[in-house]
């Protein structure tokens, strides 16, 4: 239609021009002696429209001239542009399909255009860290040093990539950094805390998961197997007297105190130090909140002296522990361990003889055995003492 109108539009503008000219008498002298030039007006308004044309594309042709340079410059950048950016997105697509040296290839190509060089680089750099290429990693990363826009993400490049490395050390240092920048967030957090764990620093990684539990960044089952672990490496330190692990201790917060795994490991080493009463103590406390096994066989090791008030108590709160859990084979073999300790034989050979016919472990079977074993031998019963001895012995072997 727009095609249409303008050939109608042409069509009347010449059909205007020629009646026009059809019907002009007029005419043009130009006169500069003693020469003299007669036309006819029409033909005077063509040399002019003829002669404003030239003129017209004499002057595009000189500023063409004179933008070619900018132009050709403007047209080489494009280029450029479309190579760098191509060359990035290859780098990407490579990186993730894990095919790292073609990504590395690709990261340099995309370097070569200024905007992209710093991403270029950090892809660079993963790529070369997949590939084992510490010295090309670390080259890579060089370059984005000076790019005070890229230096979260060089930081937290660095810190992923150095965790990943096992130089905890290091990573700790980019980590530092970063928080030194005003810059703190969960991701940071969370390869912090793998750095820490790594260079073994428990308080730290303590500190680590009370923080990032407080935002759900971790998994409970995560958080809570990095506590055991934590607790278990601060409690089960040989470096540790009595009283410095009671110091350790103090700082444990009242809620991990009464989990099962952080009692029976601090009842382990309190027993380990002669500390038999703090022991007791958080065997009990632990019992009360949630029962476990664990911290039953811990209580039987903490056991007060024979015939003192603090090993009656302990019986007493055993015998309330099983008019709660009459079958629970753990408490039985720990209240006839604390009889036959007090001497109270008939509660030892009954409590001992149920946690026997109860047992499902072979450890179990071995204690029962030696303790009843160790009651007749007290007895003067030999023969039964052997009998028990020997079924000891063989339970060990099995």
């Amino acid at each position: 239609m727009r095609l249409f109108l303008w050939l109608l539009a042409l069509m009347a503008a010449a059909i205007g021009i020629a009646v026009t000219a059809r019907f002009n008498p007029g005419n043009v002298v130009l006169f500069y002696p003693p020469y003299r030039i007669d036309l006819s007006l029409n033909f005077f308004l063509l040399l002019q429209v003829v002669l404003f044309v030239l003129l017209y594309l004499l002057v595009r042709a000189v500023r063409a001239t004179a933008r070619m340079p900018a132009q050709v410059a403007a047209y080489r950048q494009r280029k450029r542009e479309r190579d760098g950016n191509k060359g990035l997105r290859e780098a990407l697509k490579a990186l993730f399909e894990g095919r790292f040296g073609h990504a590395e290839k690709a990261a340099l190509r995309a370097a070569e255009l200024e905007e992209n060089a710093g991403l270029a680089a950090l892809i660079g750099a993963r790529a070369a860290h997949r590939m084992r290429q510490s010295e090309r990693r670390d080259s890579w990363l060089a370059r984005v040093e000076g790019d005070a826009s890229l230096k979260t993400a060089r930081l937290m490049t660095v810190t992923e990539l150095l965790v990943d490395d096992h130089q905890p050390e290091a990573a700790l240092a980019a980590v530092r950094e970063l928080n030194a920048s005003g810059t703190r967030h969960l991701h940071a957090l969370q390869w912090s805390l793998k750095a820490e764990q790594q260079a073994k620093n428990w308080p730290e990684v303590l500190r680590l998961v009370r923080s990032l539990d407080k935002h759900r960044a971790l998994h409970p089952a995560l958080s809570s197997r990095l506590r055991e672990l934590a607790y278990d490496h601060l409690l089960s330190d040989s470096s540790h007297d009595a009283e410095s692990l009671m110091r350790v201790w103090s700082t444990v917060p009242s809620a991990d105190r009464v989990k099962p795994y952080i009692a029976c490991r601090a009842a382990t080493a309190l027993n380990a130090r002669g500390l038999h009463d703090e022991a007791r103590l958080v065997c009990e406390e632990s019992l009360a909140a949630d029962w476990d096994e664990r911290v039953v066989r811990a209580y039987r090791e903490a056991a007060a002296p024979a015939g003192t008030p603090a090993l009656l108590l302990q019986i007493e709160h055993c015998e309330q522990w099983m008019k709660q859990r009459p079958l629970d084979a753990e408490l039985a073999l720990t209240l006839g361990t604390l009889c036959l300790k007090q001497k109270l034989w008939g509660k030892a050979q009954r409590h001992l003889e149920q946690a026997l016919s109860d047992a499902h472990e072979p450890q179990m079977v071995r204690d029962a055995h030696l303790k009843l074993a160790q009651m007749h031998d007290a007895l003067q019963q030999t023969e039964q003492a052997s009998a028990h001895y020997r079924q000891c012995a063989l339970a060990t072997i099995l």
